[in-house]
């Protein structure tokens, strides 16, 4: 198979029939030099792991040329990480770098029974066969390698690497067990370009700053250095510059071009792992062959004689320099591996290119978003044994509290879940000793101690990169982001992360989570778009994320305990949004009401009183206006509703309190009851709430009269000039008017 590209093929050939054989090696279990411990056998199993590599490349752009097969980009250089999965054992996890053919068929030699050839080039072609995305993606993982799918390695992975490597120390230290061993090690591999990315940067520097304070952190950080991101060069000697004297981390150094020195190396820095359970930095110095990518052209930005001067520092050709020189093999004998590799990787290029893909919608969708409602309303019934609940209530249960406020019942419900489910975390900034900006996790540390509730450092990747590894160990994790706005630094976490594993990964891998989030508008005294962020649009068109937003005390600890039952069941990202401004309020009409307190419901009332996903709460019975709100917009628009009543409307209010899944049949069901809907959005009018509502009014065919009212398309000012972007109750109950009355006088003129 050759495209015309394939200079390196023929460079290699000719390279290795140009050796000169050695005295045959008489044992090959012996190490092929003295202070080394890679042996002869191990020697032949490296190259075969290079060469197989080498020629899944080149089928990937025979593949491509007939168009059986998809976007490329090679592993051609890279494959001296072979030596790193030498170095590891098959269950320790590893987030691999989209150059890890080396890697990926070495590991593959661990584990009897599987066929790594097969699996990348199933991925290649795209077939529902291929064992970890089943044709969703190319991509490198299996279940059984513990190989944990990455769609797209620009250091995105490595928050949720650190997060294993935290995860199975702590599991360990709490003994709910893990599903990695309790000495197991993390692998995170990424390029030299990558280095430079702030998910990168985040995800070290939080390792080297658990590791600081003398915590558990085994975390292998990969660097494949080829000096190069897509055609921008890397100043020389810059991740050395840059790792190599980092605090807290053991920095080892490697050439690729030296199969001895690499192998060392990786056996180095594994085992100042797995010995000390400290991060460490294996900066493995590598080349790029065939461009970046299958469509680059690496000659419009690299002169023809520099990239033929890299093929003197071909790793393949290295390795078979080393077996021959060692009287390990002849020359001949690596030539008539590497045609081997190359007949079988082409036989089984064949075959696979007809090989079933993906054919319907159902058949893509069905690993996205499980949903196991009978499961989930069994699982959110779980409380803890009553003698050890009313130790961590000190006697005093929540259900005998009296009425309590929003920001009160989360606690408590907070409380139940940590008693029930002793694999639950909780941590964020400021959540532990402090108990929160606004107390909402005051005591649970105190209660649960610093290993289940923790404070975080300051940085909102690292916060989401440690939930999405703990919830992929078996853990599950309730981060806190203290404001919404602090969400965005951070949202690729949520959607390239969170969101796709189920996905990519057909279900065999999960992160469940309930990410609670401050946020919403209409905070007095400590504004600011910081603390009154209202935008939303970057959640709501994240496939299969759960959104939550409770605005009543009494729905908030329902719902908090669906969050964990459908992250148990279903493996759910859940995001959990939470209105400051209602975290204290106590009335609802006119002060001293308690109108807007609950009471906490007592464990054998949380079965009858479950809150699945997707379903919204109605509010009165009126039969002229249906006003559909969430948030702060319940309480606004009850309000409302009762000042309509004393005008002669009757309205009732239908609370989402499901953002994702939107409650569209409670929607449809309500504005149908009165034949007027409006939708009373706090979040901005563009990319807000209501343009889901609205959308799915129509698309059920909604005859009846509807509008929106929303905040303005702005940030939010400082003080009372907020009140001028956010949405407001008398901007609600005009517009509630002008619908019922332009309805009216449409319907007289058209009699």
């Amino acid at each position: 198979m050759t495209d015309g590209r394939e200079d390196i093929d023929r460079n290699f050939v000719a390279a290795v029939r140009a050796l000169e054989p050695a005295e045959r090696r008489s044992d090959l279990a012996e190490p092929l030099r003295a202070g080394t411990t890679l042996t002869g056998r191990e020697a032949i199993e490296l190259f075969e792991a290079q060469a197989g590599s080498r020629h899944l490349d080149f089928a990937a752009r025979y593949l491509r040329a007939r168009n059986q097969g998809f976007y490329t980009i090679s592993s051609a250089g890279h494959e001296s990480n072979a030596t790193v999965a030498a170095a590891l054992r098959p269950t320790d996890p590893a987030l691999l770098h989209y150059r890890s053919g080396g890697f990926y068929l070495r590991r593959a030699r661990q584990v009897p029974g599987i066929d790594p050839l097969r699996d990348v080039l199933l991925g290649l072609v795209g077939s529902v066969e291929e064992p970890i995305a089943g044709g969703r993606h190319k991509v490198f993982g299996r279940h059984e390698l513990a190989v944990i799918p990455q769609t797209s390695t620009i250091a995105s992975h490595l928050p949720r690497a650190m997060g294993i490597a935290f995860a199975i120390e702590r599991a360990r230290k709490l003994g709910t067990g893990s599903v990695w061993a309790d000495d197991a090690i993390v692998v995170a591999s990424f390029g030299d370009a990558s280095a430079n990315h702030s998910t990168a940067t985040g995800a070290i520097n939080a390792a080297t700053y658990v590791s600081y304070q003398g915590l558990p952190m085994p975390l292998l950080f990969v660097c494949e250095d080829n000096g190069i991101g897509i055609s921008v060069p890397t100043p020389a000697g810059w991740i050395a510059a840059a790792y190599a004297a980092r605090p807290g981390l053991q920095y080892v150094g490697a050439d690729g071009v030296d199969p001895l020195g690499a192998w060392d190396a990786a056996q180095e820095a594994a085992a100042w792992v797995r010995d000390r359970r400290s991060p460490a930095f294996l900066h493995l110095r590598t080349v790029r062959f065939m461009g970046h990518a299958g469509s680059d052209l690496e000659t419009s930005y690299r002169a023809k004689s520099a990239i033929e001067a890299d093929w003197e520092r071909d790793p393949l050709t290295a390795t078979a320099r080393l077996l021959v020189a060692s009287g390990v093999l002849t020359p001949g004998e690596v030539i008539a591996r590497y045609e081997a590799i190359r007949h079988a990787v082409a036989q089984i290029a064949e075959d696979v290119a007809s090989r079933p893909r993906l054919d319907s919608l159902t058949t893509v969708l069905a690993p996205l978003a499980p949903h196991s409602p009978q499961q989930v309303a069994t699982a959110a019934a779980r409380a803890a044994d009553p003698e050890y609940r009313e130790r961590v209530f000190s006697g005093q249960l929540p259900e005998g509290e009296g009425p309590l406020t929003l920001a009160l019942s989360i606690n408590r419900a907070l409380a139940d879940l940590l008693a029930a489910r002793p694999e639950t975390l909780v941590f964020g900034e400021d959540v532990g000793r402090k108990g929160g900006v606004y107390g909402v996790t005051r005591g649970l540390q105190k209660r649960f101690g610093a290993a289940r509730v923790f404070d975080s450092l300051l940085d909102e990747q690292s916060i989401l990169g440690l939930a999405l590894g703990a919830g992929v160990s078996g853990l599950l994790p309730i981060p806190e982001i203290q404001y919404l706005a602090y969400l965005h630094n951070a949202e690729d976490q949520m959607r390239g992360e969170a969101a796709t594993l189920q996905f990519f990964s057909r279900g065999q891998y999960r992160n469940p989570m309930i990410v609670r989030v401050a946020g919403y508008g209409y905070q007095r005294g400590f504004g600011g778009h910081f603390h009154n962020d209202n935008a939303l649009g970057v959640l709501r068109d994240v496939p299969g994320l759960v959104i939550a937003s409770p605005s009543r005390p009494d729905d908030a600890t329902a719902m908090l305990r669906t969050c964990a039952a459908s992250a148990q069941v279903d493996g759910s990202v859940c995001v959990y949004l939470e209105p400051i401004a209602l975290y204290h309020r106590r009335d609802l009409y006119v002060d001293g009401d308690a109108g807007w307190l609950a009471r906490y419901p007592a464990p054998d009332e949380w079965g009858p009183t479950h809150v699945p996903l997707g379903r919204g709460r109605t509010y009165g019975d009126g039969r002229d206006l249906t006003l559909i709100s969430y948030g702060n917009g319940v309480p606004m628009s009850l309000r409302v509703a009762r000042r309509l009543a004393d005008s002669g409307i009757g309205a009732r209010v239908l609370d989402l309190r499901w953002l994702a899944p939107l409650p569209v049949d409670d929607i449809v069901r309500e504005a149908t009851a009165t034949g007027h809907a409006l939708v009373v959005d706090e979040t901005r009018r563009t990319g807000g709430v209501a343009e889901g509502v609205l959308a799915a009014l129509a698309d059920a065919g909604f005859g009846g009269a509807v509008r929106r009212v929303a905040s303005a398309d702005s940030f939010i000012p400082l003080g009372d000039a907020a009140l001028h972007v956010l949405l407001d109750e008398p901007t609600i109950e005009k517009a509630a008017h002008v619908l019922i009355g332009d309805d009216s006088n449409r319907r007289r003129q058209q009699h």
